[in-house]
């Protein structure tokens, strides 16, 4: 593992007990004052057996923690690492699986990152890569919005992202990205290769570079009157289409 965030705060019931799932180290848990306790219980035993000091306090401190939806729970949680690409490899090698890799080129929504690690972990892929620049990193925010993923799916923060993608060609990746214009429909993806997909950035997509990078280029078919997706939800397609082929219906 390599470098971490600041120390960050984590809101919700599903982000805080995936945390104390996964061992990550927690300072302190804030419950909000007359919280069903039925609804918490399973944190405060987690808690307990992780020696976790939980306190019940306002709600109206919790606000003023966190300004998103924390349901009333609020966790102060050490650091997260940044995986290194080995790490990603190794993962794919204990699951007995070819590598299925997401490179994410400048995506600065953290709800959007947050989205994409959550089906992410649905459909098993083994590691996210991201720029150091102009992009989200991993924030409390990113983590409600994975609901938990974000405990279980190795996410690289890489200096340059098309040298990454040479890094992973060497070690006999394929890599696919999207592109509207002269592109095959993305239901003809061959899925069964070692696969890394890049994912443009909200606004300017994809850049020239990595797109003259890519062995494959894919366009997502439109029949609407908008131009293009969200990127989360373009992400969601590309990657349902790989568990797709991937996975034949039992």
């Amino acid at each position: 593992m390599s470098e971490t965030e600041e120390t960050e705060l984590i809101g919700g019931k599903n982000p805080v007990v995936e945390a104390l799932r996964s061992g990550r180290e927690l300072n302190k848990i804030w419950i909000a004052e007359g919280l069903n306790k039925q609804s918490i219980g399973e944190i405060t035993t987690l808690a307990k057996q992780a020696g976790v000091v939980v306190q019940a306090v306002p709600k109206k401190k919790l606000d003023q923690l966190l300004d998103v939806n924390h349901q009333g729970i609020v966790a102060s949680v050490a650091a997260y690492t940044y995986a290194e690409l080995d790490d990603i490899f190794e993962v794919a090698k204990q699951r007995g699986e070819d590598p299925f890799i997401l490179l994410l080129d400048e995506l600065e929504d953290p709800h959007n990152l947050g989205s994409i690690l959550r089906t992410a972990d649905a459909v098993g892929v083994h590691g996210v890569i991201i720029p150091k620049r102009r992009s989200v990193g991993l924030t409390g925010v990113v983590a409600k919005a994975s609901t938990g993923a974000i405990e279980h799916v190795p996410v690289v923060r890489v200096v340059n992202l098309g040298q990454t993608v040479d890094e992973l060609k060497k070690k006999g990746v394929w890599v696919a990205g999207t592109d509207a214009k002269g592109s095959a429909d993305y239901r003809t993806m061959d899925a069964t290769l070692p696969l890394a997909v890049i994912i443009g950035s909200e606004g300017k997509g994809m850049s020239r570079l990595l797109k003259e990078k890519c062995d494959f280029l894919y366009h997502l078919p439109m029949r609407g009157h908008v131009t293009s997706l969200n990127a989360s939800v373009a992400a969601s397609l590309l990657m349902y289409e790989v568990l797709r082929k991937r996975l034949p219906t039992q």
